[in-house]
């Protein structure tokens, strides 16, 4: 009786829920270190930079690389094994930091800290209430999805028109898609975690390391470009 007990206790969703949710924000801040030492080395390497910033081809490759990654692990994730999807995690958080280090060039360092403790204060709030609350996000999740396909029309558009006020109005809606986002993804990562199998844990909790790490660093970036000092 006991044993039976034991046993369904340890696939209780509560504790599925505690385990995948440790995972993804264990996965989550490794991947923002990960993401951080390789900007910092690789801003700190006139070589690398060269490399990166010296030719458009290897920057964009770059960019397109990261871009199928993200979409070849949301898209196989199922396919894959946890350490396959994770290793291609810590792959993309690389190759992130390396596409990123151009930040340290282009801000004050004190200005990147100044920012990226204000973008942990404001994702650590929005994560916490979108975990707790008991109101459906779904709404909210689907207005930051449309907004941020504007967004990046957008700022395509901007590229050509070089707008100051345009620019100002892309960084404030960035931050506000980004701060729906957050507390939308983990109530969605909660409700997965809380209906899945222990089987499932590791994968689930991939996809939401992902999804958290990606609302993190975008909107680190839009609050950047408000609150960085430029060199």
């Amino acid at each position: 009786m006991d044993n039976n007990n034991n046993y369904s206790q340890s696939y209780s969703p509560e504790l599925t829920l505690s385990i995948v949710m440790r995972k993804v924000y264990g996965r989550m801040f490794l991947g923002l270190i990960v993401t951080a030492l390789t900007a910092m080395y690789v801003a700190s390497s006139p070589a690398l930079i060269n490399l990166i910033l010296g030719s458009r081809g290897v920057f964009f490759g770059l960019i397109i690389a990261e871009l199928a990654m993200v979409w070849g692990i949301a898209g196989a994730i199922n396919k894959m094994t946890t350490t396959t999807s994770t290793l291609l995690f810590f792959l993309y958080a690389i190759l992130n930091g390396a596409t990123l280090s151009i930040i340290f060039l282009a801000f004050s360092l004190g200005s990147i800290a100044y920012t990226f403790f204000i973008t942990a204060g404001v994702f650590g709030a929005m994560s916490v209430y979108g975990y707790f609350t008991s109101n459906s996000l779904n709404s909210v999740g689907s207005y930051c999805i449309m907004a941020l396909i504007g967004l990046i029309i957008a700022s395509v558009v901007n590229i050509f028109m070089h707008s100051e006020t345009l620019d100002w109005i892309i960084s404030l809606a960035g931050v506000a898609i980004f701060i729906g986002l957050t507390a939308y993804d983990t109530q969605k990562i909660k409700l997965m975690a809380m209906n899945a199998t222990m089987a499932d844990t590791g994968k689930i909790a991939v996809m939401g390391a992902l999804n958290l790490y990606l609302d993190f660093i975008n909107l680190f970036l839009y609050l950047l470009r408000i609150f960085g000092k430029k060199n």
